[in-house]
């Protein structure tokens, strides 16, 4: 069996990380290394992080201090460094998987012998129960196709890091650093195949909803414009046709 890399970037997370190790180690698929990367956290992270190692004594269990607080693009890059597996999964602190996920995921991406997965998931309150509103996924999702419709969820994909370099996995330090990722890796001529089989639950706090709004409107045009360097023009037939699919999403 391949191993699996998983890279938890953590920020003040101290509430969720016991849950979340866990979790990891109930999974059915079970070479992997769990890569957790400490963004010089403020709460009790470190204190949790501590005795979660102490308790664990598992190989599999790799914490990185940063030195600096960077954000979540250079933490989960510090990580992407540091994996040695040759699968590469990653894994928000706050957001859940399905004890099955990793073994799905795999056997699904072998299946299509591809290079980059992502699954369906469900929304979750702010305790991660879900809520029955489900995101669905495409069978395949091309570089153009991904432009307008943001439905990879960075705590579902999975890569073959034999397939694509590592480098390009890179998060680069934008707004919405997952989805730019997504699209340079696409850009390079790669297609994500989605599994429409939720494997994970995107935990949603409702208060926080209202000014997520505004604030994915100005990050989605920036990467059109600034990373992708789309012209005016392009850029509003997918930002039309991301707005639709983003409203439908959270209906």
């Amino acid at each position: 069996m391949e191993k699996i890399s998983i890279v938890v970037p953590i920020f003040n997370a101290a509430d969720y990380l016991e849950e979340t190790v866990l979790m990891v180690f109930r999974q059915t698929y079970q070479n992997w290394e769990l890569i957790l990367v400490d963004d010089c956290s403020t709460d009790e992270t470190r204190e949790v992080l501590r005795f979660i190692q102490e308790e664990n004594r598992d190989e599999r269990l790799k914490v990185i201090y940063k030195e600096k607080n960077e954000g979540a693009a250079k933490a989960r890059n510090t990580g992407i460094d540091a994996a040695t597996g040759r699968y590469l999964a990653f894994l928000d602190a706050d957001d859940i998987w399905k004890e099955d996920k990793l073994e799905k995921e795999l056997a699904f991406l072998q299946e299509k012998e591809a290079a980059f997965v992502f699954t369906a998931y469900e929304f979750g309150d702010e305790e991660a129960n879900g809520t029955g509103k489900i995101v669905k996924v495409p069978s395949t999702l091309t570089y153009r196709e991904a432009l307008s419709r943001t439905v990879i969820f960075t705590t579902t994909v999975l890569i073959d890091m034999q397939k694509i370099d590592r480098n390009l996995c890179h998060m680069p330090d934008v707004p919405s650093e997952d989805s730019a990722t997504w699209w340079q890796i696409l850009r390079a001529g790669y297609t994500a195949y989605g599994l429409n089989e939720v494997t994970a639950i995107y935990r949603r706090p409702s208060k926080s909803l209202s000014s997520n709004k505004g604030k994915a409107i100005k990050r989605i045009w920036y990467l059109y414009r600034k990373v992708e360097k789309l012209s005016r023009i392009e850029s509003i037939r997918y930002f039309t046709g991301w707005a639709v699919r983003a409203t439908l999403r959270r209906l």
